[in-house]
């Protein structure tokens, strides 16, 4: 008797509308639209979830991967069936691999060859060790578990994929937990990654290997075909590629978008290389990884491609496939005393392997124990790359279910634990500054000492506002000089061209000094070059890579190292064509908040309305009036001496207005003090003015006035009269009985009051404003900056 089998009708890709009686979730495109989404809340939401543990987002993918599949929340039959129903999975799998392909070329772009080969022998013994031993203890690791679970399975493509998963350590994970730490350019830091690196293209060619034994057929010489043809291959790349690849860049200048076509053109050579090394038995993903690591990374080219392609395949596919992972992941397999305890053994192997191969390499280099105790945790991260050979080797067949959910728990595990642990046993110790520098401010006893000044900003639009504002600065040649360090600010985040900054890290830097290279292509060194061999100004670029949410302590600590009087934030507002203030971004507000509360120097917070203009003025065109409105306390006085030092120059001339109070409007309850305090602020401040009148006595282009007023009102009239001015100079906290009438203008608690009225309207000005801060030994409540 026969029997009929029939086969389910092909899915359709779209439905036709629930209007018509179609379930969306039962056709192919709809459902894949809820899978993402889903995919994407729950990976974010873990994200956000484990920031506070300083987790990377790779632990959040990977649970939510688990979460998502038969583990947790597909216990529930009837979600399982609807949300990621048997028949959809194909469609799945097929997308995140696409993703995966296209991720795995950025990684390669991550990886510099050429720093490979200046690859130390410290550093290359490290890896050795890190690799060899973990292979050792998973090959004897997996005797144990083809014994117990894993019984059946070919003894040489296991005991190959079970060292390849204990000896990986995550190239990209390992460079955002270091850079999270702040440890990238430390000694530890730059050892783990060099080492990682080694690590990670080594990995890749044992999983090469192990992927060559797992094929079907039985002869060795299928296997032999296969690591010979992928050999093949890498050289033929290695050959033709970069010369293409090279033409590519060299068509593509500095400064201009980069031909679409060439992108195009590189995308396809992405996938048409994924396809080769899929029809040789390799896998698709090894291509996507030579063209990456055969892409030049000087000038605008790779950057141009990581621009393309890694937002939509880190932030939409990348995600689904650790949930195309958890699907295949079922916690519930590991069931009794003898799977737990092999699971404890897996981990331990793996822990043992990774960190005392490193410690024990490490200390042979007489290395401090923390900081081999460091290596060590830092070199067991996990991450991508364990789930993708743990993902072939389910494919193949080399790993079942049991063994499978082992290995995921593991690679978690190992990853989780990495940070609180380096946290625990390496501290760096913070250098000191040479000695406890007694130059933390502009105003000072020995005003021809030399002024350092750090000057940040955001973007290379602000090159020529920094460069005029170091030429005012400059003073007259009775002084030792002025030395600017110009520090670019970049956010560190989850994208692969974060990484791509990391590469530009200085050895003696913290967070991260760039000593770029002396090319035309960066346009940052060669202005920053060309002032300072025009002037006597020593001006150094340096790159600040962190996280905004504590950039703040780069820009201190920098400042402190570099023993600087004066820290120059850009004000979160930038000027459009209309004159108007528009918000750039309004996290850096909160950036310059927490400067002004933890500096241990001078802060001045500069609202730029093209200062000069939108290019450097020569030295002999200068031609600037600076205002400085004095009502009294220690950051007027710094705001007068920044000032009178800008009133050396020969092209800029200094108003400062002293306002005082008429006699008639004071309260008669107030009686002046028969004896005086010789430190309050008002003895203070006639000190300073009567010593800056006689140091400017003889100065014509340096103008006190004193202007007698009644109430706030008449001294915010006396200021929009001078408007026209090329830049204000004010204090942020101005004392005085006049302030209190200037409290409710605050809209800005880092401009102060004098500075929100030049900032908001309340004076219709084009000038540029500079609020200045004097460092304060004593602490300071923060209630006024928060």
């Amino acid at each position: 008797m026969s029997t009929n089998v029939t086969c389910p009708p092909p899915t359709k890709a779209t439905s036709n509308g629930v209007f018509q009686g179609d379930n969306p979730i039962h056709f192919a495109l709809p459902l894949l639209i809820v899978q993402i989404c889903l995919v994407l809340v729950v990976t974010r939401c873990l994200a956000f979830l484990l920031k506070p543990l300083r987790q990377p987002r790779v632990i959040a993918e990977i649970v939510g991967g688990i979460l998502l599949g038969p583990s947790a929340l597909g216990r529930n039959k009837q979600y399982l069936h609807s949300i990621f129903p048997p028949k959809s999975l194909t469609v799945l799998d097929t997308l995140a691999n696409l993703g995966l392909l296209f991720f795995l070329f950025l990684v390669g772009l991550e990886l510099d060859l050429n720093s490979l080969r200046r690859t130390g022998k410290k550093a290359l013994s490290i890896a050795v060790a890190g690799i060899s031993l973990p292979f050792a203890l998973g090959v004897g690791t997996s005797v144990v578990l083809r014994a117990t679970i894993s019984k059946g399975v070919d003894a040489g493509p296991f005991l190959v994929f079970m060292g390849v998963a204990l000896s990986i350590t995550a190239f990209p994970v390992l460079a955002r937990i270091l850079a999270e730490l702040k440890l990238l350019t430390t000694d530890v830091g730059r050892m783990a990654m060099s080492a990682a690196a080694v690590n990670d293209v080594a990995a890749w060619i044992l999983l090469a290997l192990a992927i060559a034994l797992s094929g079907t057929g039985r002869s060795p010489i299928v296997a032999l075909w296969v690591f010979l043809c992928g050999f093949g291959f890498v050289l033929c790349c290695s050959l033709i590629a970069p010369r293409i690849f090279k033409w590519m860049a060299q068509r593509c200048p500095e400064g201009e978008p980069v031909d679409e076509m060439y992108v195009c053109a590189t995308l396809a050579a992405v996938l048409a290389a994924g396809f080769v090394t899929d029809a040789i038995g390799i896998h698709a993903l090894f291509g996507a990884f030579v063209m990456g690591i055969l892409v030049p990374k000087e000038g605008p080219f790779a950057g141009a491609l990581v621009e393309k392609v890694e937002d939509l395949v880190s932030g939409l596919l990348l995600p689904l496939y650790f949930v195309s992972s958890g699907l295949k992941t079922d916690v519930a397999t590991i069931r009794g005393l003898q799977s737990w305890g092999l699971l404890v053994l897996v981990i331990f192997t793996a822990c043992l392997g990774k960190i005392a191969g490193t410690v024990a390499v490490s200390l042979s280099w007489r290395m401090p124990v923390p900081e081999a105790l460091a290596l060590g945790f830092l070199m067991n991260s996990k991450g991508l790359v364990e789930l993708i050979v743990l993902n072939i080797g389910k494919e193949r067949k080399v790993l079942n279910d049991q063994t499978f959910a082992i290995m995921v728990l593991m690679a978690l595990f190992t990853t989780f634990i990495t940070t609180p642990l380096v946290i625990a046993v390496y501290k760096p110790a913070k250098r000191t500054s040479k000695a406890d520098y007694n130059h933390r401010t502009i105003d000072r006893k020995n005003p021809n000492a030399e002024l350092r000044i750090l000057v940040c900003f955001q973007s290379s639009n602000s090159i020529p506002t920094i460069i005029n504002l170091v030429e005012a600065s400059r003073g007259t040649a009775k002084r030792e000089g002025l030395c600017v360090y110009a520090m670019h600010l970049m956010e560190l985040s989850e994208r692969s061209s974060a990484i791509l900054m990391v590469h530009k890290a200085r050895k003696n830097g913290l967070p991260f000094w760039n000593k770029a290279v002396r090319s035309g292509s960066n346009q940052l060194i060669v202005a920053f070059e060309a002032f300072g061999q025009l002037s006597r100004v020593s001006i150094r670029p340096m790159t600040a890579i962190s996280a905004l949410s504590n950039i703040h302590e780069d820009i201190c600590t920098s400042a402190e190292r570099k023993r600087a009087a004066i820290i120059i934030l850009p004000f979160h507002k930038h000027q459009r064509f209309d004159g108007t203030l528009e918000t750039s971004r309004s996290e850096f507000g909160v950036v310059n908040r927490k400067v002004l509360e933890h500096a241990r120097c001078s802060v001045g917070i500069l609202v730029d309305r093209d200062l000069g203009g939108t290019a450097q003025v020569s030295a002999s065109n200068v031609s600037s009036i600076i205002t400085v409105p004095f009502f009294g306390g220690c950051d007027d006085r710094e705001a007068l001496s920044y000032g009178a030092r800008m009133a050396e120059h020969p092209g800029i001339s200094l108003v400062a207005i002293r306002f005082l109070f008429h006699p008639d409007t004071l309260d008669e309850a107030i009686t002046p003090d028969p004896h005086p305090n010789p430190n309050s602020n008002s003895s203070l401040d006639e000190n300073f003015l009567a010593e800056f009148k006689n140091k400017t006595s003889h100065n014509s282009s340096v103008k006190l006035e004193e202007r007698v007023v009644k109430n706030a009102a008449e001294a915010i009239e006396i200021i929009r009269e001078y408007h026209r001015c090329t830049m204000f100079v004010v204090g942020r906290t101005p004392e005085g009985q006049l302030v209190a009438g200037l409290s409710p203008l605050i809209e800005f608690p880092e401009l102060g009051p004098v500075g929100s009225l030049l900032t908001c309207g309340g004076i219709p000005t084009a000038a540029s404003v500079l609020v200045v801060q004097q460092y304060q030994p004593r602490s300071f409540s923060n209630s006024d900056i928060s």
